[in-house]
């Protein structure tokens, strides 16, 4: 009788694509809960646990997973600003399982849509990556994430976040600077549009009210 081993991810050295598509290949038929995928990857972890969480999102118009994955991006962003090193997740985030399907559409979209993304990115402007940059990038992934989270707003953020996740994995500052500076010129136009809104519909009110009056 041949046994045959389960897959396992055990090169540091692997590119992020790769690192996908090996979760999706190791995986059994009910998927893979959030502690095994922690548990698989390397010490890129707060890079690439949010890099396989932002991907599903970078689809347009989506609504209901952006709500769902955004809680344990913030909490990753928010363990990189308090400069945890290895990271941490509730145990009821923890027991939330990745259905097979959903990894084998994230390999798929890794391999064929991020691989420029790996082919562009190299390890430059370092200094963008390490030690407090992170925490800065930190905060600006925790600013992407806020924004993905509003109903139909959600691709423009994860763009965001995965040039941020892949500058981090990479060690890529170009990427880095890239990823924030869409998230702040996203945040800002959501933030000028509701301020529209908001003189607007105060204008509006006031006319209302000078020709009712």
């Amino acid at each position: 009788m041949i046994q045959t081993e389960t897959p396992h991810i055990d090169n540091p050295k692997q590119s992020f694509t790769a690192l996908v598509a090996g979760l999706a290949a190791m995986s059994g038929p009910e998927g893979m809960t959030l502690r095994e995928i922690r548990d698989e990857l390397d010490e890129r972890g707060f890079g690439l646990m949010i890099l396989i969480l932002a991907i599903p999102c970078l689809v347009p118009a989506l609504y209901g997973v952006p709500q769902i994955v955004g809680i344990p991006i913030l909490l990753l962003a928010g363990q990189m600003l308090a400069g945890r090193i290895e990271p941490w997740l509730p145990e009821a985030v923890l027991k939330r399982r990745v259905s097979k399907a959903w990894l084998d559409r994230m390999a798929d979209f890794a391999t064929k849509r991020m691989g420029w993304f790996e082919r562009l990115s190299r390890p430059r402007l370092t200094l963008f990556t390490v030690g407090w940059a992170e925490r800065v990038v930190a905060l600006f992934m925790i600013l992407a994430t806020v924004t993905i989270v509003l109903p139909m707003t959600n691709t423009v953020p994860s763009v965001a976040l995965t040039l941020m996740a892949v500058g981090l994995i990479q060690r890529d500052g170009l990427f880095v600077l890239a990823g924030a500076a869409v998230a702040t010129g996203w945040a800002t136009a959501l933030a000028t549009v509701a301020v529209g809104f908001y003189v607007g519909a105060g204008w509006a009110v006031s006319l209302i009210a000078r020709f009712a009056g």
